[in-house]
């Protein structure tokens, strides 16, 4: 890791922290940080304990695991298609999880069978997609993005068909999932053992990454054994996508946007970019559902409402300056 990096790195994690803090103290009923102090030192009332440990905390650990999923993901992608624009959605995926999950509420289920009708139907988009790109023998990053892109046209038509044949009293929960929903989000555990894990398996892949950006063909000169890793790169990106989609829906912006607000900050070495995404991507989506809770409190809002709302001005003013540039 480049030294002079580190301080950034450091304070990104610091920033990361106090976002945590916030969307443990402001909600529909705002806490002073005293609230907080007394808590971990064991002084706190029972009311704030409730409202903090187990109401916030778990909704917190899930917004920052969902937002460095998908952080991550984006930065996979945009490695794997070499095409800025790439986003842990492209190849369907979030449509695929969509799809299985309405029907897991048209059938009437509980958000236990919701979560994981949505993490079958991404894996089963995710093989969807790979055997038609694949299946041949001669698949490459175009011809996998653009099956990804037919795939997710099919998906689309599929949820419209859904949202246009059902009761009125099933549309709210149904179009809340899709704009992306923290609220019935499940234990966050496996999600941050797998983000910790994928960051440490990453970290060595570091400069074949870093070779890989550069093209296939430079990447197959130095040795790099390019199929292989665009596998690699896109097994753990499906991976990563669907657990997000079944912590959340589908959630907007946060895997197209952070990737390229850390290459700004950080430079475009992966061994860097991987961490300061995930730091990056948690804080923003945690900021977000914050947000969420409190722009028109007692009611909530979907978070992604509130990423799309951050993430359009965001990417229009990267493009204008990368315009200039």
């Amino acid at each position: 890791m480049t030294l002079n990096l580190l301080p950034r790195l450091i304070l990104l994690f610091l920033l990361a922290l106090l976002v945590i803090l916030l969307g443990l103290l402001l909600g529909s009923v705002s806490l002073p940080p005293e609230a907080f102090f007394a808590l971990l030192t064991g002084q706190g009332t029972p009311l704030h304990t409730t409202l903090i440990l187990e109401l916030r905390l778990p909704r917190v650990l899930a917004a920052f695991a969902t937002g460095g999923l998908l952080a991550i993901a984006g930065a996979l992608m945009q490695v794997l298609l070499r095409n800025p624009l790439a986003d842990p959605y492209v190849l369907g995926l979030s449509g695929g999880a969509a799809v299985a999950a309405l029907l897991a509420m048209l059938a009437g289920l509980g958000m236990f069978w919701v979560s994981s009708a949505a993490f079958a139907g991404a894996l089963f988009s995710t093989l969807l997609v790979f055997g038609l790109a694949y299946g041949s023998g001669q698949g490459s990053a175009t011809r996998l993005l653009l099956t990804g892109v037919v795939i997710a046209s099919g998906w689309g038509a599929l949820i419209s068909f859904l949202l246009a044949t059902s009761q009125a009293h099933q549309l709210p929960g149904m179009l809340y999932w899709l704009m992306g929903d923290l609220s019935h989000a499940p234990s966050s555990v496996i999600p941050w053992l797998v983000l910790l894990v994928v960051l440490l398996a990453l970290i060595p892949l570091g400069r074949t990454l870093n070779v890989l950006a550069r093209g296939t063909l430079q990447a197959a000169a130095l040795g790099v054994a390019v199929q292989q890793v665009e596998l690699i790169i896109f097994g753990l990106a499906a991976l990563l996508t669907a657990i997000a989609v079944t912590l959340a829906g589908s959630i907007g912006f946060v895997g197209l946007i952070v990737p390229h607000l850390m290459r700004m900050v950080f430079g475009y070495d992966q061994r860097i970019l991987l961490p300061a995404s995930a730091l990056a991507g948690g804080s923003l989506l945690v900021l977000a559902d914050t947000l969420a809770r409190i722009v028109i409190a007692p009611q909530q809002l979907p978070v992604g409402v509130i990423t799309a709302l951050l993430g359009v001005p965001v990417f229009l003013l990267l493009l204008y300056r990368s315009n200039r540039q």
